[in-house]
């Protein structure tokens, strides 16, 4: 019986490979298991079968693609860590307020920039409460920035080798296929023509496609993500002296001042051009990262404490918790909390849910689910967890800024694409160095470097490697390549060209890109040296359109990321992200055929 089995799935293995796949893609259209499970059961079901050997999985290890990916997103968290993104971002929200287009126009520009030297993802994320920022400052829907930005760091992303985990992973296949070693900026002109008429298209649809939602129904509020908070001016520090408008940290755009005190007295208005005296406080309204990251600074004191203000301000721990609603203080001023004097601890910072408390932080009424930061010496913080009015006492996840090792993280990306331009040595050489430069100068630790790897994104890379190997050691890949060769045999470049864009921007929609990229990539190799035809065109084709993805929510992270962040239909996605698909796709297809 398993004798015959096997006979039959070695004489039929190719139709076998076929069903396989048909069923995994019927998997990732229907979402029941996230891509990555269906990935990983069909590279079962291929060992189950015999199709594919324990060497043969062990043996996608060895793709570099992964890691060089791997390395990538550790590359841009330490950008994230070192606040460099940050700081762009402030800028643009400064300029902003003076000049709403233009500056809207160099925002777009610097994410361009961004996602064709950073992996397109963190650039989102770290850009979404920025757009939400400046929606409000401009008084626009959030929903005429959120998407744009996905497709904006999309056509960036398709500029260089780098921009995107799908060119790096088209290059490694290509590779292992016989191809030469792409560079770094070998699809850039491609890029450069495909961003073109990206833009020019998103400036024709904005007007008539996108939703335009009211100002006041934007949907992601992060007021929730900030604390109230306030710093002393110490005597001996360099802030004496200077006007509160040219204060470095209140410059911020992620810090707002509230108020001033001096004495008794509590000011809100016309703050700027004070002169700061010993002992003032500054009432700030500022992120989480932003608050920790002002504790290293030597010129205040922050937050509060009861009588106890010798207290180091970098005390070796430092825990958020909420106020259980069975709490004695509730109603009280924060500056009455019991565990406050009891204790020898500083208070940071206060969150409350979509409200700002006020008007300072000592005198903030408490009420039930407030979020509190709290640092000291371990054993005074230590009696805070299983307080029985604190729920969820516990180490932050989130850290400060580390804006001094800023220049060596910009240098190590920069000396990334430097060596792997000049082909000094291959790019995941380079950024394996680079990861070991910003962890041994502290730009990011350790565990926060391995955080920043999206995990999914590479099981599924390795998943999906195994898969296409199991194609071809079926014969899967030779059985279509036959089947199409004679369709395709009369067929201009161009005509080659086109056909391979739209399959392949046809299943991104539907399915996972970088699945895209390892199935079709061989494929279109395949069938070019069977027509006897340059595959390096129908290779570039399959780069940008399994990132091409403008018309569904779910075909790409970023659009996935800005379609839960600006509460979005899907039809918002179609409606808008056809007329670009075609358009970039038409030019895209165009520069391939007379620029490659």
């Amino acid at each position: 019986m398993i004798a015959a089995a096997q006979a039959f799935i070695a004489q039929h293995q190719a139709i076998i490979g076929l069903v396989v796949l048909a069923l995994m893609f019927v998997g990732f259209v229907m979402e029941r298991f996230p891509a990555t499970v269906v990935a990983i059961l069909g590279t079962c079901t291929f060992l189950f079968l015999g199709i594919l050997s324990g060497k043969d999985l062990f043996s996608v290890f060895s793709n570099s693609a992964p890691v060089t990916i791997g390395a990538m997103f550790i590359l841009s968290g330490a950008l994230l860590r070192t606040g460099t993104l940050d700081a762009i971002a402030n800028r643009i929200i400064a300029r902003a307020q003076r000049h709403p287009k233009l500056a809207l126009a160099e925002m777009f520009f610097g994410v361009y920039v961004a996602s064709a030297f950073l992996n397109n993802t963190p650039v989102v994320v770290v850009m979404i409460p920025i757009m939400l920022k400046l929606a409000s400052a401009l008084g626009i829907s959030a929903k005429r920035l959120l998407m744009p930005l996905s497709f904006v760091c999309i056509l960036g992303g398709t500029t260089t080798l780098i921009g995107t985990s799908t060119n790096l992973l088209v290059a490694a296949v290509a590779q292992d296929n016989g191809l030469d070693r792409f560079g770094i900026f070998t699809i850039t002109p491609v890029g450069l023509v495909a961003g073109v008429a990206g833009t020019l298209a998103l400036l024709l649809i904005a007007r008539r496609f996108l939703p335009d939602d009211s100002p006041s129904q934007i949907a992601l509020s992060q007021e929730h993500r900030t604390f109230l908070s306030e710093v002393r001016i110490l005597k001996d520090g360099n802030l004496v002296g200077r006007r509160v408008g040219d204060v470095p940290f209140v410059k911020r755009a992620n810090v707002k001042l509230v108020a001033m005190k001096r004495g008794a007295t509590l000011r809100r208005s016309n703050l700027a051009d004070d002169i700061l005296e010993p002992d003032d406080r500054l009432v700030l309204r500022l992120e989480l990262a932003e608050l920790l990251s002002l504790r290293a600074n030597k010129n205040v004191a922050i937050g509060l404490t009861a009588g106890h203000d010798n207290a180091d301000q970098n005390d070796e721990a430092i825990v958020e918790a909420m106020i259980a609603p069975s709490h004695p203080a509730i109603g009280r001023r924060l500056i009455e909390i019991p565990f406050l004097s009891s204790l020898k601890v500083r208070i940071l910072g206060m969150a409350r849910f979509r409200k700002t408390p006020g008007p300072d932080l000592p005198n903030a009424r408490v009420q039930a689910i407030d979020r509190v930061l709290v640092t000291g010496p371990v054993d005074q913080i230590e009696q805070l967890y299983g307080h029985p009015h604190l729920y969820g006492v516990g180490s932050t996840s989130e850290r400060e800024f580390r804006r001094n090792k800023a220049p060596i993280a910009i240098g190590a990306l920069v000396g990334v694409i430097l060596l792997a331009t000049f082909n000094v040595m291959d790019i995941g050489v380079a950024a394996i160095i680079g990861v070991g430069l910003i962890l041994v100068t502290r730009c990011i630790d350790a565990d926060e470097a391995w955080d920043s790897i999206d995990g999914n994104v590479l099981v599924l890379i390795f998943a999906m490697l195994a898969v296409g190997l199991a194609l071809e050691n079926s014969g899967s890949v030779e059985l279509v390549v036959g089947e199409l060769t004679p369709l395709l045999r009369n067929v201009p470049p161009w005509g080659l060209v086109l056909a391979t864009y739209v399959l392949s921007v046809l299943l991104t929609e539907i399915i996972t890109n970088n699945a895209v990229a390892i199935l079709v990539t061989p494929l279109a190799i395949a069938v070019a040296r069977q027509l006897g035809v340059d595959p390096y065109p129908l290779v570039i084709a399959v780069m940008f359109a399994a990132s091409a993805s403008f018309a569904t929510p779910i075909g790409y992270q970023t659009n996935t990321l800005v379609y839960a962040a600006g509460n979005y239909r899907f039809i918002d996605f179609f409606r808008a992200g056809i007329p670009l698909t075609l358009a970039v796709g038409a030019a895209t297809c165009a520069a391939i055929t007379f620029l490659v």
